[in-house]
């Protein structure tokens, strides 16, 4: 019975992962490959995780690299022109290259529009871009309370879905039959998706953290999280990045994440405030786990990526200190719960739009500053030529300290140096 069970499980989970029902599903969303519009409905396959046609010497780079051929199932295919591809779909290349190898893709054919603007903006969800809008955004002009606390659950969701990638290394779908529509993340491992996590934890921590505290509709609410959720997941199928399997074990993950993290969220955020070790602690503990996750895997882009996450944490973190004790953004009290959602008018349009340009601006000097002192100073600590960043970068030396240090600065001035200028000018 036990050993039925096992075999039955085992047989799911490859049903799952077989990318045959992504390169189905990208089919039925109008996503072709420019050769091969009717091979996948004829049944042509690609490569499973495990099936190895190198005599099973591929190495974790060519794991992650799977598949670049973006559908293309061999040089046999006629090729087709410009008014055949005018007539069926808009012939298109990924929108940015691939972050390791810059591989800019091959092109495929989008017969939907619609949907694939639909499922861009899904996947932008969870990207770095929606990440520093995002944050800055809530925190600047809806509430830093819900914020700092949103950032909290962020970074332990990506920071264990980064790290279990490197555990499991499992594949991107193959290509073929898989079109990809994305190449940026195409050299990083699959399993489990940290778009889905986060596409999970951030609305559904963002309801639990805003329901009760701010007054709005439940139903409205646990719609817009619902949605939110469901269009990055659906996006990183249509994006060829992630199979099924993939998709519903990042789901679950997030789950467990933030089941086990929102009890602990007061009391972390109460730490992070008002403890006198606090800042040591909070730095020790991030480049700790930074040091941790460098030693899972070679170098590769999700190496800075969670260095990334884990400066911009340790920077709100300590920011939330620092405004504890200066007395800036306090909490309001309990008195005043619920919130009431202000009146959207032309002029408070135009201060947060203010607000967030001047503050995103702040940010990108920050950065920029940061970058430009902290790349040569560390490769001259460590004895690393820095005449080639790229290849500076990809020692763990350099890329763990700059990222760390670049982004844990642009994490302390949103949180603390940006309200505190407007304060002072009276735009807050």
């Amino acid at each position: 019975m036990a050993g039925g069970l096992k075999v039955g499980f085992v047989q799911l989970m490859h049903y799952l992962q077989d990318p045959q029902h992504v390169a189905r599903f990208q089919q039925l969303c109008g996503v072709r490959g420019t050769d091969t519009r009717d091979k996948i409905s004829n049944g042509v396959t690609g490569t499973r995780h495990g099936d190895v046609d190198n005599g099973g010497a591929e190495t974790d780079r060519e794991k992650r690299n799977n598949g670049v051929s973006n559908g293309a199932a061999g040089e046999t295919g006629r090729p087709r022109d410009k008014d055949e591809d005018d007539a069926q779909g808009s012939s298109v290349k990924p929108l940015r290259r691939n972050s390791l190898t810059e591989d800019v893709g091959q092109e495929f054919i989008i017969e939907n529009k619609f949907l694939f603007y639909l499922f861009t903006l899904g996947t932008e969800l969870g990207n770095e871009l929606f990440y520093i809008s995002f944050f800055p955004f809530f925190i600047w002009n809806i509430d830093a309370y819900v914020s700092r606390r949103l950032v909290v659950v962020w970074v332990w969701v990506m920071y264990l879905g980064q790290c279990t990638k490197d555990v499991i290394r499992w594949p991107r779908p193959a290509s073929p039959p898989v079109v990809k529509v994305e190449m940026f993340y195409n050299s990083e491992y699959s399993m489990p998706s940290t778009h889905a996590m986060s596409g999970t934890a951030i609305p559904l921590c963002l309801f639990l953290l805003t329901y009760g505290r701010w007054e709005y509709p439940l139903l409205l609410g646990l719609s817009l999280a619902f949605s939110w959720c469901f269009l990055v997941c659906l996006s990183r199928i249509y994006m060829g990045m992630h199979s099924i399997l993939d998709i519903i074990v990042g789901f679950l993950y997030s789950l467990l994440i933030v089941v086990v993290f929102s009890p602990a969220l007061e009391i972390i955020d109460t730490f992070n405030r008002t403890h006198r070790y606090a800042p040591l602690i909070i730095i020790s503990l991030h480049v700790g786990l930074g040091l941790f996750s460098f030693t899972l895997d070679t170098w590769s882009t999700s190496r800075g990526d969670t260095a990334q996450i884990l400066g911009s944490g340790a920077g709100i973190a300590l920011a939330s200190h620092v405004n504890y004790h200066l007395g800036l953004l306090p909490d309001p009290p309990a008195s005043m719960l619920p919130l009431q959602p202000p009146s959207i008018t032309l002029s408070l349009f135009a201060l947060c739009l203010l607000r967030f340009v001047l503050g995103v601006l702040i940010l990108l000097a920050t950065r920029a500053v940061m970058k430009a002192l902290t790349i040569p100073l560390v490769c001259w600590l460590f004895g690393i030529p820095s005449g080639d960043v790229r290849k500076a970068r990809q020692h763990m030396e350099v890329e763990l300290p700059y990222r760390y240090i670049v982004y844990g600065a642009v994490g302390l001035n949103a949180h603390f140096l940006v309200p505190f200028l407007f304060i002072q000018m009276g735009l807050l």
